[in-house]
């Protein structure tokens, strides 16, 4: 049995489910982590809550592994929008960012310069809501500190070129939202400042799992301003109020919930065991074949045939008329996706089986015959 094979057995999501960019069915080894976890904490025997506190430290090194930060470049948080809120109340001076990005980055520049008015969100307009390097470049000024982004549009499934963007946007400060496409594709993390992202999507952990990782500019560019006792260099801070950590540790509130490290960590040495490269791979073979089934029944294909240009996201959008008439196909057939702003989005991981293809097929199969009709 090969990695890969070990890994795509740890799927156990009932045929029908693509919906992997809403959120991604735990693993089988993120469920058995669970169970033993929850066991532990449950019987507290002598000793073992020491085994929780280890478990922050278990999930930076696979963070760490995971993106190209060092493991002391790394904060456990308890969802991405909790790292970008850190990222963007720590922030001073313009930020570049799209509008139609998903709402956790403009939402957080925008409070962030309502309660604390030393930011200030650009909004970047966009190629139909894919944002490019030579976008970001024809709207740069000398005193935009910080460019924003999301790795991958929920909407359009538009990879963005991190390496592009890093290229054309210099010492500024590069903010990345990942969750729409962490654990799924193999991009350089590390050529951000900024990285957040959350484990309840393609790395199948469940919720209440992410990250913070910040390069050392970041550290030295970003101001702490949700930092409590936890942010500080001394484990219990007793009887005096000590300033931040002059590190990513400084970008804590409080300690994590051990159990969803411990399954958050789970998830990503599983990947780390088989390779991004070969998920990412798996994961094109599989988009490949829904556009393959869209284009027999002629249903248009709106988001990027390109491996390069996208994750495991495939948008359709058919005649406005036939919207309903397809989500009334699927539903009929079982097939879990998400219908937003006149498109119908699927989304496979690495796992895609026949039971799936043969549920969508015929789901294509019921719409075409009632579009006939």
């Amino acid at each position: 049995m090969t990695a890969l094979d070990h890994y795509l057995e740890g799927f156990l999501e009932e045929p029908g489910y693509l919906d992997y960019a809403r959120v991604g069915p735990c693993s089988a080894g993120v469920v058995a982590e669970t169970l033993g976890q929850t066991e532990t904490l449950s019987r507290a025997r002598f000793g073992s809550l020491d085994h929780f506190h280890a478990q922050d430290q278990r999930l930076r090194s696979a963070v760490a592994e995971a993106t190209g930060f060092r493991a002391d470049q790394i904060v456990c948080e308890p969802n991405t929008t909790t790292g970008i809120m850190q990222a963007m109340f720590g922030l001073t001076g313009p930020v570049l960012l799209s509008p139609g990005d998903f709402p956790t980055v403009p939402f957080a520049a925008v409070r962030a310069a309502e309660a604390l008015r030393v930011v200030t969100p650009i909004w970047l307009e966009t190629d139909h809501g894919r944002v490019t390097p030579g976008q970001i470049r024809e709207q740069l000024t000398s005193a935009t500190a910080a460019v924003a982004v999301c790795l991958v549009d929920s909407r359009t499934g538009h990879r963005a070129d991190l390496d592009g963007i890093r290229q054309v946007i210099g010492d500024r400060l590069l903010i990345v939202d990942a969750i729409q496409g962490f654990g799924a594709v193999d991009v350089p993390y590390e050529v951000a400042d900024v990285v957040a992202s959350g484990g309840q999507k393609w790395a199948r952990a469940g919720w209440g799992t992410g990250f913070l990782a910040l390069s050392d500019r970041a550290v030295e560019r970003l101001v702490p301003v949700f930092s409590g006792f936890a942010g500080t260099d001394t484990a219990e801070p007793w009887d005096e109020v000590l300033p931040p950590s002059r590190s990513a540790n400084a970008f804590r509130v409080s300690n994590g919930d051990s159990i969803a490290q411990a399954r958050f960590a789970t998830a990503l040495e599983e990947v780390a065991g088989v390779g991004i490269r070969s998920i990412e791979d798996a994961i094109n073979v599989n988009v490949a074949q829904l556009i393959d089934l869209a284009d027999e029944f002629a249903i248009p294909v709106v988001s990027s045939r390109d491996d390069r240009e996208r994750a495991g996201i495939l948008v359709l959008e058919p005649p406005a008329a036939h919207l309903t008439l397809l989500g009334i196909a699927l539903h009929n057939h079982g097939v879990t996706a998400t219908t937003r702003d006149g498109t119908v989005r699927l989304s496979t991981h690495a796992a895609l089986s026949p039971d799936t293809i043969d549920m969508l097929r015929g789901a294509f199969t019921s719409y075409a015959t009632a579009v006939i009709y």
